[in-house]
């Protein structure tokens, strides 16, 4: 499993995907016909630390973190309350470790927006996060149409 083929996964498995390299990963927008400059985003694919978010220590060789925007409801029923956002350059407080490979676990910066995560996931764990990325993309699609009338 690497950043390669879910790449394809994701792109190949919802519709009005746009992929879009920025801010050191790929991230995933829902954009049909590109009606928004971006779209909504609602996945991401990291390989390596920023200047705010260095706990999942992405600089490990071959250590990737896919992170995923889910709903509240579902999140707490993973997490339990989300966490409290966390100052600039701090993660979340949610007794995690945010190292830890191949666990689906609140994101270290963007909990408290109900983002979640795994760190280079096996092929079992991605079996398990795919129904949360069906939810992400669904979220994304009803806000896609809020913002756009559509």
């Amino acid at each position: 499993m690497d950043t390669a083929w879910i790449a394809r996964h994701i792109t190949a498995s919802f519709p009005g995907v746009a992929p879009v390299s920025a801010w050191g990963e790929l991230s995933f927008f829902y954009n049909p016909d590109r009606r928004l400059p971006r779209g909504v985003y609602f996945a991401t694919l990291k390989d390596k630390d920023g200047n705010n978010d260095r706990a999942s220590r992405l600089d490990r060789p071959g250590v990737f973190r896919l992170n995923i925007g889910i709903g509240t409801a579902s999140y707490r029923t993973l997490f339990g309350t989300s966490p409290a956002r966390p100052a600039a350059g701090g993660v979340v407080d949610t007794g995690h470790d945010f190292g830890a490979l191949n666990t689906l676990m609140p994101h270290p910066v963007y909990a408290w927006m109900s983002w979640v995560c795994v760190l280079s996931p096996s092929d079992d764990a991605f079996e398990l996060v795919k129904p949360l990325l069906a939810e992400a993309h669904a979220l994304a699609a009803l806000k896609f149409a809020r913002r756009t009338g559509a």
